[in-house]
């Protein structure tokens, strides 16, 4: 038995390295069922980032679809999602270099479908009586003011593409009726974000192949549609928040709501792709909702409008697919253990894992098993986080001694922080951080309501929750005031930079592609985001005062710790221009700062390489400004006025 060590928190040796995550990791995401097939996406950062499909036979064999170099990932919203389409044995898959649809038979070399050109897809379907696929399109024509959106066919002989809708700014979810007659999809307009504003349409297609008259079933000004799909017997449901929840309702002439429950079932639609139900048979829903932060997984029963719980081990399920009537597949996630690709009898509660998305085993003495917390911020309300306390079986800190907190505000902003099991949280935690992960105002799994608290209030209810959370922590004696650093990236590093800059709380911080000049942003991003701020800052340039007076770059002389930034100097959605103006701003104020650019990323870093440099770097840093020795031998970032 190894003897307990005392050393200060931020110096313990942890088993758990930054080499490791990336050698021994992969993403999962992108499940389709075909016969009995199973189809799912790696994405690898041992291949920076690549992403192959990926196929489990029936006989129970396992291999890569998609050869090198192929990479499945569509850029339609930038955010891609949706990227393939697995029918009767055939693929269909939109490559990253070109953004051109590839169809492809297995164990065959995929052949290019649709032309080259500017215009990219996602969300495809299949409509086999009329030979084609009728998916999301976005055209990118030099000199356009920005892209077109529409839903548009595909001939699968041919290749040609036909424009089927046109008009509203953005597109989603095509969806083809059980008898081939009509047609959903949902649509939207600036300066709607899809959780704030959608609308759900349903038009017949007549004999050419063309859409009638379309007419809109369900959304509004005020209601969020997620998911719409039709039943084997060809009904139509979507999940709606009209009841200030993310509910399930179905449309046969009239809209009803089928299970009312203060949880949520549906995500805010920042990809295309995302399923949390599925049909078993016309009277049998599978689906998964959150509640409280954690997600749960029953079935609906149609006829009797009961929803009965399936037990699991999980807390994360996404990417939900029927195989069978009581065999499901789906991405499981929990506390203590890496994300995997499970297949479930539901009847006999048996899980087998297909994929792990890491092979790293960790002693559950190296792990921290987060607690949810629930604490007071401002206009009397309560906010909501996971928490990690340190935790490493070899090593207790000196008496008295209190750890230093990393505060994690989360990218979107309107998204949230998993309760799934993260190595890279774990190495914070294994080496003597205590880790926050806030679910500041404006983040989904609380209510529309809850979300709402971020409108015209980005960049202080978000900031103030940070803050509150963190003073929340060291005022119960768990953490060390004096060593509070705050970690975000994209609408994360913005919460980041405003709450280092406006508030006086942390004596540290790190931007990962960040935001720090709002005027910027709305200015200079593409097409999806470019009217995000309308509802979080205000109208520009109407309210251009707001812009400015929440901009940190606009106040460093506020800003008095030190800070690091990581950028991709190929993001497109937050450009590089971002970062280098704080960078120079604070080399200019001499205070301590570091740069790391990584000229080969783009939004969210995809190598791993990167990724390992990235997260050692960070912890480098602070090591440097709170004065602790790290246990391993790490690359130094050169921090500038230190």
């Amino acid at each position: 038995m190894t003897q307990v060590q005392v050393k200060g928190f931020g110096s313990w040796k942890s088993p758990i390295a930054s080499d490791l995550i990336v050698s021994q990791t992969v993403g999962l995401g992108g499940v389709a069922v075909d016969g009995e097939d199973i189809y799912w996406l790696e994405s690898r950062p041992s291949e920076k980032g690549r992403k192959v499909l990926v196929r489990q036979g029936a006989d129970g064999k396992v291999a890569d679809v998609t050869p090198a170099p192929f990479n499945v990932r569509t850029r339609v919203h930038e955010y891609g999602g949706g990227a393939f389409l697995v029918a009767e044995g055939t693929i269909y898959f939109t490559n990253f270099a070109d953004q051109r649809i590839y169809k492809q038979n297995l164990n065959q070399e995929p052949q290019a479908l649709t032309p080259e050109g500017k215009r990219r897809y996602a969300n495809a379907i299949l409509d086999k009586p009329r030979n084609r696929l009728i998916c999301v399109g976005e055209e990118h024509q030099e000199g356009a003011k920005e892209p077109e959106n529409t839903i548009v066919a595909v001939d699968l002989t041919s290749g040609k593409v036909t424009n089927l809708l046109r008009g509203s700014d953005f597109y989603s979810s095509p969806r083809l009726s059980p008898d081939g007659t009509r047609l959903a999809w949902l649509e939207w307009n600036h300066p709607n974000m899809p959780w704030d504003s959608t609308r759900l349409y349903v038009a017949k297609i007549e004999a050419d192949g063309s859409l009638a008259e379309a007419e809109c079933v369900a959304g509004g000004d005020e209601e969020s549609i997620c998911q719409p799909e039709w039943s084997p017997d060809g009904i139509l449901y979507f999940v709606s928040d009209r009841s200030n929840w993310w509910n399930l309702y179905r449309w046969q002439g009239d809209v009803e709501c089928l299970c009312p429950l203060e949880a949520e079932f549906g995500y805010p639609h920042w990809v295309f792709g995302v399923t949390t139900y599925v049909f078993e048979s016309a009277e049998s829903i599978i689906c998964t909702y959150t509640r409280e932060g954690s997600w749960f997984l029953a079935r609906f029963d149609v006829t009797n409008k009961q929803l009965q719980p399936i037990e699991t081990r999980y807390t994360s399920i996404s990417s939900l697919e029927v195989i069978s009537p009581g065999k499901i597949v789906f991405i499981g996630g929990s506390p203590t253990q890496p994300t995997v690709l499970v297949q479930m009898e539901i009847e006999k509660g048996i899980f087998h894992v297909l994929k792990e998305s890491s092979k790293l085993a960790i002693d559950p003495g190296y792990l921290s098993v987060p607690e949810a917390i629930a604490f007071p911020t401002d206009n009397d309300n309560l906010a909501y986080a996971w928490f990690y306390p340190p935790k490493n079986k070899d090593y207790t800190a000196p008496t008295g001694e209190l750890p230093p907190l990393l505060v994690k505000s989360h990218s979107g902003p309107t998204a949230a922080a998993s309760v799934t099991f993260s190595l890279k949280i774990q190495y914070w935690t294994s080496r003597g951080f205590a880790y926050l992960d806030v679910n500041y105002g404006g983040s989904t799994g609380y209510g529309r309501k809850y979300r709402q608290r971020l409108e015209k209030m980005w960049g202080i209810v978000d900031v103030n929750d940070c803050a509150n959370a963190a003073k929340y922590l060291a005022e119960q004696g768990r953490v060390d005031e004096k060593r509070l650093a705050i970690t975000g990236g994209s609408a994360g590093g913005y919460t980041t930079l405003a709450a280092l800059t406006f508030r006086d709380v942390f004596q540290a911080g790190a931007s990962y592609y960040g935001v720090s000049d709002l005027e910027t942003f709305a200015t200079d991003t593409h097409k999806f985001e470019s009217r995000y701020l309308d509802r979080l800052i205000g109208r520009y340039p109407e309210e251009k005062e707001v812009y400015i007076a929440r901009s940190p770059i606009n106040f460093t002389e506020k800003l008095s710790c030190p800070v690091i930034f990581f950028q991709g100097l190929q993001d497109r959605v937050v450009t590089p221009n971002q970062a280098e103006k704080m960078v120079t701003a604070l080399q200019n104020k001499g205070l301590p700062v570091a740069y790391l650019a990584f000229a080969d990323e783009q939004h969210g870093f995809r190598s791993a390489e990167n990724i390992k440099r990235a997260l050692d770097g960070e912890f480098y840093f602070y090591s440097r400004i709170f004065g602790f020795q790290p246990a391993d031998e790490i690359e130094p970032v050169e921090i500038m006025n230190l």
